[in-house]
């Protein structure tokens, strides 16, 4: 059961930062490790650090998730505070440490969901909140999409990703649109949103760790203004209900299968590359 933490209780960092990595059947043992490997060097680096150690507080809160099917998400390493390399040394060594947990294929929306409760009841009170979605493979389970980013934009998240493409190509997205797109338009979201690309030309290490020294980085606010979101103005229980949607300071009951908030068009135009894609 997930508990609400009273803004005057909760601890003050710069940033509140989940990991919501691909852990699903398309990915091996041993790129699974790769993968985790990946992490735990990017936040020992010092070009990190250094963008940690710049903000406010000088930390950040750090949850790492795995995610598969519908049913599948797992806390591989809950919420640690890091401020220093001791700190991120001892973040990484539990996550190569850690069994592998998730199963099934592709539910991104339930991984979204999944990452937003736990930014929502951590005991932490970020400046910015983010969460950093990678994968290879479409969302194929699981609640739509558009209402599960959304449900976090609202909640003053910023949702970002990074496509990781296997040799070929890799998998495509809805339509047989390329992947980085389907992530661009369906899965990012908030504030200051981005998609990079790890391929063949571009390493994941190397995307990676220029991701986090972004997201780290970055002083803009995540989400939407939540003066404007009515964020508070309405029951939690009831805002953030898997059949309720919140569209500004408008909470009404979801039926069927629409996605939820409308947001503004995009054009799907313009190179696909690891430079990253930004929501205007």
């Amino acid at each position: 059961m997930a508990f609400w933490v009273p803004s005057g209780l909760a601890k003050p960092v710069d940033l509140e930062l989940v990991f919501a990595a691909d852990g699903s059947g398309s990915i091996d043992d041993e790129e699974l490790q790769l993968q985790r490997q990946g992490y735990a060097e990017a936040l020992l680096d010092q070009r990190v650090l250094g963008a940690i150690a710049s903000g406010r507080w000088g930390k950040i809160a750090v949850s790492y998730i795995e995610w598969g099917d519908e049913a599948s998400q797992h806390t591989i390493v809950d919420w640690r505070e890091i401020a220093d390399g001791e700190d991120a040394r001892a973040f990484g060594e539990a996550l190569l440490s850690a069994p592998r947990a998730a199963w099934g294929y592709n539910s991104i929306s339930e991984a979204i969901v999944y990452s937003t409760d736990l930014i929502l009841t951590n005991g932490y009170e970020g400046a910015r909140m983010v969460i950093d979605v990678s994968g290879d493979g479409p969302q194929i389970g699981g609640r739509p999409i558009d209402w599960a980013r959304d449900r976090a934009v609202d909640a003053g998240i910023t949702v970002n990703a990074l496509v990781v493409k296997s040799r070929g190509g890799g998998y495509r997205g809805p339509g047989n649109i390329p992947l980085e797109m389907h992530y661009r338009l369906d899965v990012i979201g908030g504030l200051g949103a981005f998609v990079m690309v790890a391929d063949e030309q571009t390493p994941f290490a190397e995307v990676l760790l220029a991701k986090i020294i972004r997201e780290i980085a970055d002083a803009r606010p995540t989400g939407r203004d939540r003066a404007v979101t009515g964020i508070g103005n309405t029951g939690r229980e009831a805002q953030y209900a898997a059949n309720v949607i919140t569209c500004g300071t408008n909470a009404y009951e979801r039926t069927g299968t629409e996605s939820g908030c409308k947001r503004p068009e995009m054009s799907a135009a313009g190179a696909e590359n690891a430079q990253g894609h930004q929501r205007p």
